[in-house]
């Protein structure tokens, strides 16, 4: 057998691999680093303007900034075919980051690779896997303790393949990206669905499923539909209760959950300069919930004060350099054009159940009396990776000392997330956090916390009817706290504070005074704070472990026995036959995001156990047969159970099977485990009306057919009793329909057609049964 070194080349060769850490010895314009962790691996602005100068000159045509930077990382730029919404682009990211939970799933894919390192930088992020439950310090050591055994698999993978490990308590890993990451003109790729909050420093950062970052970390071109450009051009200037938050809201509220899907938001226009850097980070990050590929903002003085605040003052310089590559050129198209006056832009919240459904906060209260929602908030929850920066803590604490000058703490409980380890050093030594908790807060670890469900919450029963309101980025059906009859509200992190102070929807900061503790009414005024501290930043705790220099010595151990992780074993590959008689598992109802179809919260702990994780498959899916949640009929027996033991019973007794589904199925987080479970389980396809972007990319990685009705009124043809058979698989093609055989227990048949996006590499991952499997194929 040749050596593994020569199996790594022929790997490379084969799928036109660039050498690893090529980036460090290439740039001769200038030689600044991404990062203070990566002294040696270089920004590559140099080649950024010669792949853009190439495409300009193919496309004779003004270029937006995000095509700029797209196009700016092909792979082969001269040759690559370019049409948005069309083609599919083969890209070369600077960088990969992962969040712990993601990050489980994506060290045992690489792991299962058989590669010796990644090819390019790669960070892993600790912020998932942390409970709020009495505060900071002691949930930092729970979670420690509880979950030693990921970490310690973490650490150890990341020590061995030369990814960088952000301990427990580090932060967030959005907040650590801005802070350390994240640069103008950067193409970074992250394993969590709110990468895009690096978009606030003109970086185009893009939610992946791990499979992907599994491509980027082996130096294979990654894959991406050239996206549309949706702009959003921004005038006058925000002031008073208005913020960057009211931006995205507003833009929600325009496009709706899936209104972005295959396209780049990208902000541009006098207004711009209103915003800071971190709160341009804001509305970026929430990109992801209208379905946005990603958002980025153009580089301006913002950004560059941000980079000099965080010491990347050589970054700033370089970028000045090279600005005319880092704002849209003058003229340029854009798919959809929205205009937005910062002037006229009233305070919003939105909410409930979805983050599209938006209100004026002045006119909430009324629309919850009017639609039966409690009034009475029973928590308000400030931070998350959306909005937890200096700026919005400042903000929040400059609400809560007006009213403890009037001698008033917060009518419902508060909680306070920072960002980073940074965040809370900082805002600890500028007193920030003694306000908030002065008001009645409680400051939580450096984590995700409550934001994706990791909240143990005692105040209400399962099924209590309440109202909270947060500055997360999405609310939906039990997504903070498992409760389905939580009404989450999100808003900006000073409304949020204001409304916890009131305790009631009803009370709108602009317009309604609230009684001091001395009996003499008072009005809130308009927060006024700082974007960036005065003095530098704290760093706080050393939270980072380098990858070492040589890691030949390092082991990751996996044992057999664990809960909690499990080596994977390979899918089956396609047996080259249409798929017949597939039986229908579950016929979804309406919305069914990835937490329907693979919950967070307390599965966390599973992320990095396929097996059990998978014991959640569907569980929070309504079925159109009976309404419910969580309860299928076995088409076997005849009985209704859960969703997982049925599956497991198909999968026993050798019953291939399908999901149908809705308007925008897996909308939500990047949770590739929504598309890992299913096929663990034994499902072949998911025939849905529409697909997030995300959810599709990682059922067609793991070798399943993600699959839309050519006429969406044909999800009213399919009954949970039918079966499927699905046809054309052996001339699978690009933009070929599939035929599906709708088979009645009546005995009739009727026939309908099924789109697909596949491209060609895209079915060799379907026939090889995965992309795994595939890039393994090439290896041999």
């Amino acid at each position: 057998m040749a050596p593994y070194s020569l199996l790594v080349t022929r790997l490379q060769k084969a799928l036109g691999v660039r050498q690893y850490h090529v980036a460090s010895v290439l740039c001769q314009r200038a030689k600044v680093a991404m990062s203070h962790f990566e002294p040696n691996e270089y920004i590559r602005y140099d080649l950024l303007e010669k792949n853009i100068n190439i495409v300009r000159k193919r496309l004779n045509r003004p270029l937006t900034l995000s095509e700029k930077i797209v196009y700016g990382h092909l792979d082969d730029p001269a040759n690559q075919e370019i049409e948005r919404g069309k083609t599919y682009l083969r890209l070369r990211p600077d960088r990969v980051a992962m969040q712990d939970a993601t990050a489980q799933m994506a060290m045992l894919q690489f792991i299962s690779s058989g590669l010796p390192k990644v090819a390019v930088p790669s960070t892993i992020h600790c912020d998932h896997l942390i409970e709020a439950q009495l505060g900071g310090e002691k949930d930092l050591r729970r979670a420690k303790d509880i979950n030693q055994e990921v970490y310690n698999f973490l650490a150890t993978a990341g020590a061995k393949y030369g990814v960088g490990f952000w301990r427990p308590g580090s932060g967030i890993i959005h907040q650590i990206i801005l802070e350390n990451y994240s640069y103008p003109g950067v193409l970074l790729i992250g394993t969590d669905s709110h990468t895009p909050n690096g978009g606030g420093l003109g970086g185009i950062c893009i939610g992946v499923g791990g499979a992907d970052a599994v491509d980027v970390m082996a130096g294979i071109p990654w894959e991406l539909k050239c996206p549309k450009v949706i702009g959003v051009k921004l005038t006058g200037s925000l002031s008073g209760w208005t913020s960057p938050k009211d931006v995205i809201l507003k833009v929600a509220g325009i496009l709706t959950v899936k209104g972005g899907t295959g396209a780049i938001v990208e902000y541009h226009g006098p207004g711009v300069d209103s915003i800071s850097c971190t709160g341009m980070a804001t509305i970026c990050n929430m990109g992801a919930e209208i379905g946005a590929t990603t958002s980025v903002f153009p580089y301006n003085h913002r950004m560059k004060k941000y980079l000099n605040k965080t010491g990347r003052a050589d970054i700033a310089n370089l970028a000045d350099e090279f600005k005319d590559h880092l704002v849209p050129d003058p003229g340029c198209h854009y798919d959809q054009l929205i205009e937005i006056n910062l002037n006229e832009l009233k305070p919003h919240i939105n909410g409930p159940f979805t983050p599209d459904l938006a209100h004026p906060v002045a006119e909430v209260g009324s629309v919850a009396e009017k639609e039966g929602w409690p009034l009475d908030i029973r928590v308000g929850l400030i931070g998350s990776c959306t909005n937890s920066s200096y700026e919005d803590m400042g903000r929040s604490a400059a609400v809560a000392k007006q009213a403890l000058a009037h001698g008033l703490k917060c009518k419902s409980q508060f909680t306070i997330t920072p960002g980073s380890e940074q965040i809370r050093a900082t805002i600890e030594r500028d007193g920030y956090a003694q306000i908030l908790r002065d008001v009645g807060g409680i400051v939580l670890a450096n984590a995700c916390g409550p934001c994706i469900g990791q909240w143990d919450r005692k105040d209400i029963k399962k099924g209590e009817k309440n109202t909270i309101v947060t500055s997360y980025n999405r609310n939906f059906t039990g997504r903070n706290d498992a409760n389905p009859e939580t009404h989450a509200f999100v808003t900006s992190p000073e409304i949020v504070t204001a409304l916890a102070i009131a305790g009631t929807l009803k009370f709108n900061p602009e317009t309604d005074f609230l009684t001091g503790k001395d009996g003499k009414k008072f009005k809130l005024e308009a927060p006024d704070a700082d974007e960036l501290p005065h003095a530098e930043f704290d760093p706080g705790q050393d939270t980072y472990q380098h990858p070492p220099k040589d890691s030949s010595g390092q082991r990751v151990d996996v044992s057999p026995t664990s809960q909690r992780l499990q080596l994977l074993e390979p899918f089956d590959k396609w047996d080259g036959k249409d798929l017949e008689d597939l039986q229908i598992l579950i016929k979804v109802k309406g919305k069914c995001t990835t937490d329907h179809i693979s919950a967070a919260g307390p599965w966390l702990k599973f992320r990095g156990h396929l097996d059990n994780i998978s014991n959640n498959l569907l569980i929070g899916a309504i079925n159109v047969e009976n309404g419910k949640a969580n309860s299928v009929r076995n088409a076997v027996t005849q009985e209704f159970g859960p969703v997982p033991d049925t599956a497991r019973y198909y999968k026993e007794h050798g019953i291939r099977w399908v999901v149908i589904g809705d308007e925008n199925y897996g909308e939500g987080s990047s949770r590739e485990h929504a598309a890992l479970e299913p096929r663990h389980l034994g499902g072949r396809a998911i025939i849905t009306k529409s697909f997030a972007r995300i959810h599709e990319t990682n059922l067609k990685k793991q070798g399943l057919l993600p699959l839309t009705f050519t006429d969406p009124a044909d999800y009213n043809k399919i009954h949970p009793v039918d079966k499927l058979t699905i046809q054309g698989l052996k001339d699978f093609a690009p933009g070929k329909p599939l035929k599906c055989i709708i088979k009645h227990p009546n005995g009739t048949q009727e026939t309908i057609l099924l789109n697909h996006t596949f491209n060609e590499t895209q079915i060799e991952w379907f026939r090889a049964g995965s992309a795994l499997n595939r890039m393994k194929e090439l290896q041999k």
